[in-house]
């Protein structure tokens, strides 16, 4: 499996720290009750309504294209009343990166994002870009048992001040759903719910169960982002247990369990299954509701989450999923919006709903668990909660700005793309045929909350539609580091190696100039700045340029096109200032059609070059951003010209007549 995808989806064990960082902060919670988060003021706003609602990953040209058709006729009618036109992404065009441009107003250069991963000079290993967390480092012990005595902190690592508090600043009620890299959430807006980059309960973003009673299921196989579990059923009945984090109360590594019991039908394919005092009815191709889990930390305090089962198969064989662990939005472990009871008032409105990130569970599909089919029913799920959220959040908003985001179509473009491409390397006309409309079906269906807000947005409201980037096929794989290896900047401790042990773990400092981490970023091995760095600084402009022109030369031999068509100085390409030495110093911009291997982005060495993508991961955007612009449609010309994500938080500040953002670049806030 991709692995900077292992590491964007599971967050690999870097992350599982986030959970027992801040579950000192939880358990301080549990015994003092309290878990404040945010901003509760009421404000007023003076009656101007904007609504912003960004679609993630609606890609300019199928929008283009599915309007002349007439597939969309309310963003066509959307487009008619006020305009529509491509949106510029961020360099380089990755989501966290795109959001955070809009967000603040900034290039990486101003809010410090530069990628999925960045990297530590002084130790040389990757940690996640958006957020950071500390570990509660004082502790009550006696016997097995410890009682935390300051709470651990999770840190949101984006700077720059969010668009939001200006707003509510100049007394602007704002209410913002699940916008990405926002977690923990800003505190700054009214009402906010935290969306990409929210944990679920194990500090990842999502790590599933499957349970099933066929022996050596999945043996020797990579199913990375889940667990597979052998269960042995006894006169039909089954017992499993769901793993949670590792109990902070326990001074010894404990994982906290949740038991369960699944009785078959020997006859129908159907089971009942009992969590605690739930018991639920479940037929093959049924999903449950959600059901609530309660881990049992120490004698008084337990650790909420819940969890929907989906019965894949009763008979011959037992096979069982378990959704990732959420954090329970009526009594979350952590804090997941402003105010803290905001996450439980949506919950109360319109029942439980998918905390994680980034609900639709590609992991399941890419690992063999799930088909086509079942995939698209679990990301319809999702999406439907979705918009049911989406509906009562409408229908509360008075004034001020609402943004909602949906990222349904992201997730689902990631991983079909390739059924409407029969050129891709990984199509198969068997498998991928009938699903050749389930993209385009996802942009009707966005169409669809188009027009539903265009009818229940009320009069004199501004509407912006939009999103942070395109999508195109991925066809070509680059591995940078292995480019990097073969023309002598990277040298290997023993050549000889046959297994790659990733994480650069082979290489030989002492002998090499640069390296590739992350999906766009190429670092300069520089002296007095990485750990082991030999390039001196008064030589890095010219290695930079080397490295440019050689990689702008590299033809990719199947499609007889160049692979790479943009490099970027972090100097040239990054306007904004304050925190450029934490970004790389090339941003490699890939032809359009070729991403960066994630083995590569993880500093591992794949034996070629440039090859064909066979992952199951087959669309993307991470590429030469020019490639890839996203959406901007509104019903009326807006006050401010918007035409990139880092100008456009101006343009709805302007709407509210404020014409400063962001805030003077060479200092900027947070």
């Amino acid at each position: 499996m991709n692995k900077v995808k292992s590491l964007i989806q599971s967050t690999s064990e870097w992350r599982r720290g986030a959970l027992s960082a801040v579950l000192g902060l939880v358990v301080l919670s549990l015994l003092t009750g309290s878990l404040a988060c945010g901003n509760s003021d009421s404000k007023t706003a003076g009656g101007k309504r904007v609504i912003l609602l960004g679609f993630d990953g609606m890609d300019y040209e199928v929008t283009t294209r599915l309007m002349a058709e007439g597939r969309l006729p309310n963003l066509s009618r959307l487009a008619e009343m006020g305009g529509f036109s491509s949106l510029e992404t961020a360099v380089p065009p990755q989501s966290p990166v795109a959001w955070s441009n809009f967000i603040t107003g900034m290039d990486s250069g101003g809010h410090g994002i530069y990628d999925f991963v960045h990297r530590r000079p002084e130790s040389m290993m990757p940690y996640l870009s958006t957020s950071h967390t500390e570990d509660a480092d004082k502790h009550w012990q006696f016997g097995d048992w410890k009682i935390p005595l300051a709470g651990g902190e999770v840190e949101l690592l984006r700077r720059g001040q969010p668009f939001w508090e200006v707003l509510e600043e100049a007394g602007v009620e704002t209410t913002i759903i699940r916008m990405p890299a926002n977690f923990p959430p800003s505190g700054k807006a009214t009402r906010e719910l935290s969306g990409m980059g929210t944990p679920d309960l194990v500090g990842t973003s999502g790590t599933f169960s499957f349970y099933t009673s066929e022996l050596f299921a999945f043996e020797g196989e990579d199913i990375s982002g889940g667990h597979v579990y052998e269960v042995y059923p006894y006169d039909n009945m089954v017992e499993g247990t769901l793993i949670g984090p590792d109990n902070p109360f326990r001074i010894e590594e404990e994982e906290l369990e949740a038991p369960f019991e699944v009785y078959i039908d020997p006859e129908e394919d159907l089971v009942k299954l009992v969590l605690g005092d739930q018991e639920r009815i479940l037929a093959v191709g049924e999903w449950s509701d959600w059901l609530t889990v309660e881990f049992e930390m120490a004698p008084t305090q337990t650790l909420p989450a819940i969890v929907r089962f989906y019965l894949k198969q009763a008979h011959p064989e037992l096979e069982l999923y378990a959704s990732p662990l959420n954090l329970d939005p009526k009594n979350p472990a952590m804090p997941i919006s402003t105010p803290e009871s905001y996450a439980a008032e949506l919950a109360e409105a319109t029942s439980r709903y998918y905390t994680q990130e980034m609900p639709e569970d590609t992991k399941a599909l890419s690992g063999g668990i799930f088909d086509y089919a079942e995939f698209l029913d679990q990301a319809r799920l999702a999406g439907e909660q979705m918009m049911v959220q989406f509906e009562y959040v409408l229908d509360q908003f008075e004034d001020g700005l609402l943004f909602y985001y949906f990222g349904n179509l992201d997730q689902i473009s990631h991983m079909l793309w390739r059924t409407m491409d029969p050129e891709h390397p990984a199509y198969d006309a068997e498998i991928d045929g009938p699903f050749a409309s389930a993209i385009e079906d996802i942009y009707v269906q966005f169409d669809g909350i188009v027009g539903y807000a265009l009818e229940n947005m009320g009069d004199d409201t501004t509407l912006i539609v939009m999103s942070d980037h395109g999508f195109t096929s991925w066809r070509r794989t680059f591995n940078l580091n292995t480019w990097l290896k073969q023309n002598g900047y990277i040298t290997f401790k023993d050549p000889n190696r046959r297994d790659d042990p990733g994480l650069f773990l082979n290489v030989d400092w002492s002998k090499s100039s640069a390296y590739a981490l992350g999906l766009n970023g190429l670092y300069i091995n520089l002296k007095g700045r990485e750990k082991n760095g030999i390039v001196p600084p008064a030589e890095r402009e010219a290695l930079m340029d080397e490295l440019a022109e050689k990689l702008l030369a590299v033809i990719d031999p199947v499609t007889g096109e160049p692979a790479i068509t943009k490099m970027y100085k972090r100097e040239e390409v990054y306007q904004s200032r304050g925190y450029l030495d934490i970004g790389p110093d090339l941003v490699v911009g890939y032809a359009k059609g070729t991403r960066a291997s994630g083995g590569s982005a993880m500093g591992e060495f794949p034996p070629e070059v440039i090859e064909d993508n066979t992952d199951w991961w087959s669309g993307d955007h991470c590429m030469d951003h020019e490639t890839v612009p996203g959406i901007l449609v509104v019903n009326r010309p807006l006050a401010k010209e918007a035409t990139s994500l880092k100008n456009l938080g101006a343009a709805v500040l302007a709407e509210f007549g404020i014409d400063k953002f962001p805030l003077d670049e060479a200092e900027p806030a947070g």
